[in-house]
């Protein structure tokens, strides 16, 4: 199995998230740097195309990139603290399929401080028309950073399925 794992802004990988996902297949995880490539969507979908993506998982701005990239590359999504509503670094949106004829799970924290969740499920409820099945687990006490433990739950019944 392959996983595009997509970093928030100026983020990247640790390495115990990459081992969890690593017990479950090859890992991508690119530098991207939101500030400078405007275009970082296009820029990752040239870019990995070629690569047989079965699944992607991003947090943050890569939550963003991740819901338009499994679009795209017609995948399933794990998507933690998506940045869909407002970012702060403008990115450029290319046209996509209306769904990923799959399905997208988004993990909230509703105690998140950078993206505002109620955004987040503002944004999903604008588009509920597009046929998109998506799951959306809320955690009460969660913030913008994904502690190890939620992130080894959430990668487990995301791939188990």
């Amino acid at each position: 199995m392959n996983i595009l794992y997509l970093h928030g802004l100026n983020g990247n990988l640790k390495p115990k998230k990459r081992n969890i996902l690593e017990a479950y297949g090859t890992v991508i995880a690119p530098s991207i740097d939101y500030q400078n490539n405007s275009n970082a969507i296009s820029w990752l979908y040239d870019s990995y195309t070629d690569k047989s993506i079965d699944v992607v998982i991003g947090s943050s701005m890569g939550g963003f990139a991740g819901f338009h990239l499994s679009k795209l590359f017609q995948v399933p999504a794990l998507l933690f603290n998506p940045a869909l509503a407002k970012r702060s670094v403008p990115q450029h949106i290319i046209e996509t399929p209306q769904n990923n004829n799959t399905s997208i799970e988004i993990v909230l924290g509703a105690k998140d401080t950078v993206i505002n969740p109620k955004d987040t499920l503002n944004y999903i409820g604008e588009h509920l028309n597009a046929g998109q099945p998506i799951a959306i687990k809320i955690h009460p006490y969660l913030e913008h950073r994904i502690p190890v433990a939620v992130f080894e739950e959430a990668v487990l019944k995301f791939l188990k399925k």
